[in-house]
């Protein structure tokens, strides 16, 4: 044993100091051997080697004339620190070290010796934890924007509490920030609910230290709201709530007694009745660490680091242009046919009219106003029958399900073609209505005897007088009511009146919304009657044979008469007996509904759905929740708009609380019990095709879906599941010698499903779903992850304790605290270039589809990661989406 002692010229020890003067004491070894000290006055630092071993410790002090405390401990383990702590008590600095000197002796003899290793992965990502500051808020930039915040909000100089969370950058986390306040302010003895400038940098200095230790003891200080070095039950319970609030999680704040007593059960298992610093640190740096955070092996993990995606930017602007363009068709060649197509068809037919009247007499009175219009109106009358095709749902689904078209015609973009060729009848429109009603008849109105001379075949022997002979006649009349009633739908049918994003006054407010935009769109059939009177009683043409408007649209509208004949037939046959109705939080309402008879669907479909108790004319399309093989159909029904609020309503009257076992707000159960409430009639009609239902072209699929945007994607989820025991079934019936199995192969074998919700109540809807898969799916062909955007990411000390409670509770008892299944949650946004990544090494070569549902705000870089990984890895995705 060796000892060393510096001495230096400076004064320490007197205790007749007016302020608080304080040096650091450090000492380390083995943790062997008693540790002495020769207290001097003219002393500054101390320090102590033991060798013995290799290994060491050293605890550093902060030592001040009435008191000492802990600032770091390198090496040991938990029971170093406990005794370290014992240091910081009043009496005398030489006989506590030499106790703890003694201690850390008993403790290497014993065999019972484990200190928590930082060194592992789970300690490693834990020491990365507890940060109370973003990174790029630390640091000298990060304070001038604090300061620069302080004399914003100062009031005579000093910084109010109520403000501090707004000064650091914690505005929508204010409690949590009053906490840490408390805590910063009781370690410098501050009792005044303001602070100065100075002060504020202290603070700042303070939670924006990157070191560990630094770190725990602040959020140890605001758990310790006596200061007294121990947590009690009572204080846990406090913080929990504290977390629960700032993440937005109500579900953990209605039960921080229960996981209080969890955390004080594991952390204080002699029932002290309180914890100290070290328990902190262990249960942190020894609980199991599972976040984004994807499972592979070695061998994987090391071709996901090595793997070169960042884009190589080329220099020259032709040769970026030819790339960027051949990237564009190679991505978009099914649209761009088609829409080349259509146009060049427009043009063509545009043109032909336009030369054809440019050869007529008309031209020399009416001019090139004359050739305009007619050029847009035989236009018009092919967009108008074409607008239909792309609305005939089901033809669509079957040339989708039944033809090979689908590798050329992009089915998928059915509803933005409407669109497209809506935007076309609004151009041909305003076209032909412009030269008709400012150029052509004021032109007739104005010519001389003989120029009107080969008019009066078409108009008549005598002139038109004024211009009110035209807008009386029937080509007149007509055509302004077809074109008022086409602005009304086109304008309703935007999505800021469509859904109700303008701030109009109450009064217009009912004017807008789906129902408005339902309604004003079946103003079509109107307009179609009084398209083809329009075209009936032409001006310039007078022989049946010459008059195509009927021509044109009749095929076009007898399809879609009989497409609407048959959902009117068949919707009316599949009247359904409604079996169980759940209100989840969320505004969510959940409908279980029996089969009917013959009633087929595959997964990622959608079906139409009517209660006549809240209006016997609309029908709204809703994605199946349930799987081709249950005998039940269920929707999951969010409540965005005037129909679904009214539908909740109606069927929340006749629902119960839900007991205990059971999830759902509101329950109505028709397998159980003998008082069956009256339910509201519904009828149902499909099923109809959709992007999602092409998940069975791929082995392995991605599925990500946003907040109630899921639903399809559960489908196809228990539709993999169920062929996972049908797939079992099979090797049970081999295994007995049953060799007969007509069942076709499925090709799906990988899926991997990414959830994100904002809600801690969304992951109610699909609880059954989750816990399903996990108890079923032995060999992980399903790999599941759900994510409450709520949470503040992992490392923020705002969700720490929440991650601490989340590992312990799910390694003790196997269900989630956030989502209640057995499937554990992560926090914040996924890192979607980390998962197309995994997905690329873990299946190289392969073609993956990826089937996003939900808000359009996602689309474009999930496109682009699927763009980019296909270009430069070995793994194709092909990129699905449907937007709610």
């Amino acid at each position: 044993m060796e000892i060393e002692e510096n001495h230096q010229q400076e004064t320490l020890w007197e205790t007749e100091s007016t302020e608080s003067r304080s040096t650091r004491v450090g000492f380390s070894g083995p943790m062997s051997g008693p540790l002495v000290t020769n207290k001097t006055r003219n002393s500054s630092k101390k320090s102590a080697r033991f060798k013995e071993d290799e290994e060491l410790v050293e605890i550093t002090l902060d030592v001040h004339d009435d008191s000492v405390s802990v600032q770091n401990i390198r090496g040991g383990d938990s029971e170093t620190a406990l005794l370290a702590t014992r240091l910081e008590k009043r009496p005398s600095f030489g006989v506590r070290l030499r106790q703890v000197s003694q201690e850390l002796k008993r403790m290497t003899s014993s065999k019972k010796f484990d200190r928590v290793d930082r060194a592992k992965s789970g300690a490693a990502r834990a020491l990365k934890g507890l940060k109370f500051m973003a990174v790029k808020n630390v640091g000298t930039q990060g304070w001038v924007q604090v300061e620069k915040r302080f004399h914003e909000l100062a009031v005579d100089d000093k910084l109010p509490k109520t403000r501090f969370g707004q000064c650091i950058g914690m505005q929508e986390s204010r409690d949590f920030a009053g906490e840490l306040f408390d805590a910063l302010a009781r370690r410098r003895g501050i009792t005044s609910a303001s602070i100065t400038k100075q002060q504020l940098r202290e603070f700042w200095e303070q939670i924006t230290d990157q070191s560990f230790d630094s770190r725990l003891q602040t959020f140890f200080d605001m758990v310790d709201k006596n200061a007294d070095g121990r947590i009690t039950g009572e204080e846990v319970q406090e913080i929990i709530a504290l977390s629960a609030t700032a993440n937005k999680l109500s579900k953990i704040q209605e039960r921080a007694e229960e996981y209080a007593a969890l955390i004080m059960e594991e952390l204080d298992p002699d029932n002290l009745g309180f914890i100290e610093l070290y328990n902190l640190e262990m249960l942190l740096l020894q609980a199991p660490a599972q976040s984004t955070h994807i499972t592979t092996d070695s061998r994987v993990l090391s071709q996901m680091l090595s793997q070169k995606l960042v884009p190589t930017k080329e220099y020259n602007p032709i040769k970026r242009g030819f790339k960027a363009l051949a990237y564009f068709i190679e991505d978009n060649w099914k649209r761009i046919w088609v829409i080349a197509l259509w146009l060049s068809i427009c043009i063509a037919l545009f043109t032909w009219k336009f030369i054809q009247y440019k050869h007529r007499a008309v031209f020399h009175v009416m001019g090139y106003c004359v050739t305009t219009a007619k050029g847009a109106a035989e236009t018009l009358k092919f967009n108008m029958a074409l607008i239909l095709l792309p609305v005939c749902r089901n033809t669509i689904t079957w040339l989708r399900s039944k033809t090979k078209l689908g590798m050329a015609v992009p089915f998928d973009d059915n509803i933005n073609f409407h669109k497209v060729i809506a935007f076309g009848i609004a151009i041909g429109v305003g076209l032909h209505a412009i030269s008709h009603l400012t150029c052509d008849f004021p032109r007739l109105l104005h010519a001389t005897d003989s120029e009107y001379e080969p008019m009066k075949p078409f108009f008549g022997d005598e002139r038109p007088n004024n211009y009110w002979w035209f807008v009386k006649g029937t080509e007149g009349w007509t055509g302004i009511v077809i074109v008022v009633l086409m602005a009304i739908a086109f304008t309703l049918a935007q999505p800021w009146f469509r859904r109700n994003r303008l701030n109009l006054p109450k009064a217009l407010k009912k004017l807008t919304g789906f129902n408005a935009f339902w309604y004003s769109h079946h103003l079509f059939v109107i307009v179609y009657a009084l398209f083809i009177v329009h075209g009936y009683y032409l001006y310039l043409s007078k022989k049946w044979y010459k008059k195509t408007t009927w021509m044109y649209v009749a095929i076009p509208v007898i399809i879609y008469a009989c497409e609407r004949l048959l959902r009117v037939f068949r919707s009316g046959y599949k009247s359904v007996k409604i079996l169980k109705v759940a209100v989840y939080p969320g505004n969510v309402l959940a409908l279980h509904v029996s089969k009917p008879q013959g009633f087929k669907y595959s997964s990622g479909q959608y079906i139409f759905v009517n209660c006549s108790d809240v209006s016997p004319f609309q029908w709204h399309p809703f994605s199946i929740t349930s799987a081709p093989g249950d005998d039940y159909v269920s929707v999951h029904i969010r409540t965005l708009g005037d129909w679904t609020s009214q539908l909740k309503a109606v069927f929340a009257k006749a629902c119960q609380p839900s007991s205990v076992d059971q999830s759902g707000l509101l329950r109505a159960d028709m397998l159980q019990g003998n008082n069956i409430p009256r339910m509201p009639k519904l009828m149902i009609d499909g099923p109809y095709g959709a992007p999602a239902q092409d998940y069975k072209n791929y082995e392995v699929i991605l599925l990500v879906g946003l907040g109630i945007g899921a639903t399809p994607l559960i489908s196809i989820l228990k539709d993999v599941l169920n062929n996972i025991k049908q797939q079992k079934d099979i090797e049970e019936d081999v295994e007995s010698g049953v060799t007969n199995n007509k069942r076709k192969p499925f090709a799906t074998n990988r899926a991997y499903f990414y959830w994100v919700t904002r809600e801690q109540g969304s992951f109610e809807w699909f609880k059954g779903v989750m816990d399903e898969v996990a108890e079923y799916d032995k060999d992980k062909v399903i790999e599941l992850h759900n994510y409450c955007t709520s949470v503040y990411e992992e490392g923020d000390a705002r969700s720490a304790l929440i991650t601490m409670l989340q590992s312990l509770h799910h390694a003790k008892n196997g269900v989630d605290i956030v989502s209640g299944t057995r499937v554990k949650t992560h926090f914040a946004k996924p890192n979607w270039r980390s998962v197309f990544k995994h997905a690329a090494v873990k299946h190289p070569g392969k073609t993956i589809g990826v089937f996003y549902c939900g808000a359009p705000g996602l689309v474009g870089e999930l496109k682009r990661l699927s763009l980019d990984f296909s270009r430069k890895t070995n793994t194709r995705f092909d990129f699905h989406k449907e937007n709610f």
